[in-house]
């Protein structure tokens, strides 16, 4: 192929997949107000071998270096020719609402408790994705944004990232970045799950529900049975359910 099309082989590719994520995420935001459950709904239409299962995970939104820059290039190009791409500026639109999700279900959990004003969230991952320390267009950073710019206090742990993280955070006194996954959760009030590392999978939901101030878990990524979590005590806030 020519330059020209390579270009926008690269751009395409990216937007699909991105298209694909914005798209599972507006169908878990319609799933919990009519009472549906997305991971259920996941299932039934990745089974169709026309939409496979591949980047139809629910969750707080995409991130990084190759999604967020590509989407934007792709709409800047097709301005530049001309040309309004409608669909590629609703994936754009809707992942930047996506982002700031969990943070208004800590908002709208709390607002009838006073509000998250003194608060303190115990906030597990910083990279926009598991197995790398990329924090560019992280999630994590709009909903630290949105919850501190309320007055919350976030104790926030990431198994690589932390480093990355406190440049993009500098500057920001509600926020403690620590070293160690359980530390974060000593009187806290809540736990949010923001990125999918395997080490937060499968954790001590025994010792989690001992820690936190109120058992309440925040799952950016769905990793968590709401129905093993009762068994401990602990509350339950998904996307999509």
């Amino acid at each position: 192929m020519g330059v020209r099309s390579a270009e926008m082989t690269k751009y395409a590719a990216n937007c699909m997949l991105a298209t694909k994520i914005s798209f599972i995420n507006e169908v878990a935001n319609i799933c919990e107000r009519v009472g549906a459950d997305v991971s259920e709904v996941r299932l039934g239409i990745g089974s169709d071998h026309r939409i496979g299962y591949d980047f139809i995970y629910p969750g707080v939104g995409y991130g990084g270096s190759c999604f967020p820059k590509d989407v934007k290039a792709f709409l800047a190009t097709a301005r530049e020719a001309g040309y309004e791409a409608s669909l590629i500026d609703a994936v754009d639109a809707v992942n930047a609402r996506q982002k700031t999700v969990l943070a208004q279900k800590i908002l709208a959990h709390y607002a009838p408790l006073g509000g998250v004003a003194g608060r303190t969230l115990a906030l597990w991952g910083l990279a926009f994705k598991a197995n790398t320390d990329d924090v560019r267009e992280a999630p994590a950073f709009d909903i630290i944004r949105e919850l501190t710019a309320q007055g919350m206090r976030v104790r926030a742990f990431d198994p690589v990232a932390r480093d990355r993280a406190r440049a993009e955070l500098c500057g920001n006194d509600l926020v403690e970045l620590v070293d160690a996954q359980y530390e974060v959760l000593a009187g806290a009030d809540a736990l949010a799950v923001v990125t999918d590392w395997n080490q937060f999978r499968n954790p001590d939901f025994a010792g989690i529900a001992r820690q936190l101030a109120e058992p309440v878990i925040f799952d950016g990524r769905n990793l968590y049975s709401r129905s093993l979590l009762a068994r401990f005590g602990i509350r339950h806030y998904g996307i999509g359910r």
